[in-house]
Parts: structure tokens; C-alpha cells; sequence
């Protein structure tokens, strides 16, 4: 399964790099969601993550309390300029592919999000499918109310 959801944003250049950290990811996901990170990698840039090893696994937080799903990160390639392709799994899913593809445009910027997905259970689509999505347009939603901007 695979869905795409943009925004233009509002974001000078020198605050992109505000898009691209784990304390970002989570005020993205609140209040929904929160992903636990070690404490090496969460004052990290995620542009200064390594590529090509699984880095760690997070927790995945309903309402930042209840585990929910455990996820392993590792990330194809980061671009401190245009984003990330990251590859990873988790006990729900096989397959997780998350690509942010951020592209400027003088004061402002394009976020993309396209994210694919395979569950180990099949029948889990029928309900996390939905799911997945709207905590994507959630998080857009978050960055537009944060940086100013609208959906694409």
C-alpha cells in the first residue's frame, strides 16, 4: 500500500533543518503518537545519521504511553537539503519505506511525504491503512500550523 501527502510551506532555508529531527517527528505525531529514540540520536540531526545499518529501535506510543508497535530504523539515504529515504520494518510491518522529499523555493518549501507499507498480517490493512493516513495528514496539518502554508 502506498499514499503521498504534500504541504508548501512557509520556512526560510535556515529553518528546514527543523524538519529533520526526532524532537520534529514527535511534535509532528502529538498528540497521537510518540516514538522513543536513544539518547545519542535524539540531539542528533537526522541529516547527521548514518546511512546503510540499522541505527536503533523505537517504541512506537499511542497517546505517548501505550506501546503499540516497535520500530527499527534505517535510512537509504538523508540529504540535509532535500530530506530523507528511509527503509525500515517493525513487528507490524515487513516493509516501511517513508521518503520526506523537501524542495525549496526561495522563502518557502514543498514537504512531501510518500510512504509504502506491507503489513506481516494482511488483514491489518483494513484497519491501519486508514490509520497511516491520517496521522500523515495530522502531521501535516502540524507543520502547516507551525510554519504557515497550505495542502498541496
Amino acid at each position: 500500500m502506498k499514499f503521498e501527502v504534500s504541504s508548501n510551506l512557509k520556512i526560510s532555508p535556515e529553518d528546514i533543518d527543523g524538519l529533520l529531527t526526532m524532537k520534529g517527528v514527535n511534535t509532528e505525531l502529538n498528540p497521537f503518537i510518540r516514538m522513543t529514540v536513544p539518547s545519542e540520536w535524539s540531539s542528533k540531526p537526522i541529516f547527521e545519521w548514518p546511512t546503510g545499518n540499522v541505527l536503533f529501535s523505537s517504541w512506537i506510543l499511542l497517546f505517548g504511553i501505550l506501546p503499540i508497535d516497535r520500530h527499527t530504523f534505517f535510512f537509504q539515504s538523508i540529504d540535509r537539503q532535500s530530506g530523507f529515504a528511509e527503509a525500515s520494518s517493525s513487528l507490524t510491518n515487513r516493509l516501511w519505506h517513508h521518503r520526506r522529499d523537501i524542495s525549496r523555493n526561495g522563502t518557502s518549501c514543498r514537504v512531501t511525504d510518500t510512504v509504502e507499507f506491507q503489513f506481516r498480517l494482511p488483514v491489518l490493512a483494513y484497519v491501519l491503512a486508514p490509520v497511516y493516513r491520517f496521522i500523515f495528514k495530522h502531521r501535516h496539518q502540524v507543520l502547516r500550523s507551525y510554519y504557515g502554508g497550505s495542502a498541496s
